[in-house]
């Protein structure tokens, strides 16, 4: 008997770090999902910078979110250009070309798409695999916690990096693709429960725009 404790304890040891580890990964993810649950909506300031390829780029604007799962990014620099969803429709235009494009929004898998949860009735455990603390990774305030975990929906993204505020904020969103690039979304000035008309997350093609419906994954 005593053999086996002896050699049994070193073993329990090897897992018994890992519970308090695993219990603040829950505990983190259902302050995120408890914050955007509880919001109505929210504005805010987003950079998208992408990197891949050799090619290196940045742009940034405005981000709507409205319940449930509307969003509307409107990017003002360094040109105008749109991706806006209902929910269910995704539409991307770059104002001045001749097309639009249409899909429906789980079709798209587009990068942005895993903010599109966040004011729906959803968790993030549901969404993201292997879930887990990124203590070797810094966050860019201080008091924030990052997180990393595996999306379930987007074959195309590796994995995706959270930086969570104290209040379950999302500041930061780091998408790593399987072909190596990153996308990394840095939110700022939010506002919380802001009045956004339904309108906001509508789009009409302008006269002579051509639609160009991609195919469904039915």
């Amino acid at each position: 008997m005593m053999v086996r404790l002896l050699i049994l304890c070193p073993l329990l040891a090897l897992f018994v770090p890992a519970l308090p580890a695993q219990t603040e990964v829950r505990a983190l993810a259902e302050k995120a999902d408890t914050y955007y649950n509880h919001l109505q909506s929210l504005q805010a300031h987003f950079t998208e910078s992408y990197r891949g390829g050799g090619l290196e780029r940045q742009e940034s604007g405005t981000l709507l979110l409205k319940r449930p799962g509307k969003m509307r990014w409107e990017y003002t620099k360094p040109k105008d250009k749109l991706f806006v969803t209902n929910g269910k429709q995704a539409w991307f235009y770059v104002p001045g070309e001749r097309q639009a494009r249409l899909t429906r929004l789980k079709d798209a898998g587009d990068l942005r798409s895993p903010l599109a949860y966040l004011l729906g009735k959803t968790r993030l455990e549901k969404q993201f695999d292997a879930l887990s603390l990124a203590p070797d990774l810094r966050p860019e305030q201080p008091g924030n916690v990052m997180l990393r975990g595996v999306p379930r929906f987007l074959p195309q993204v590796s994995l995706v990096l959270f930086e969570i505020a104290p209040q379950g904020r999302i500041a930061r969103l780091v998408v790593e693709q399987e072909d190596g690039a990153t996308v990394e979304y840095r939110f700022s000035q939010a506002e919380e429960n802001v009045a956004i008309a339904d309108s906001q997350f509508r789009f009409s093609p302008p006269s002579g725009v051509e639609v160009i419906t991609e195919p469904t994954g039915d």
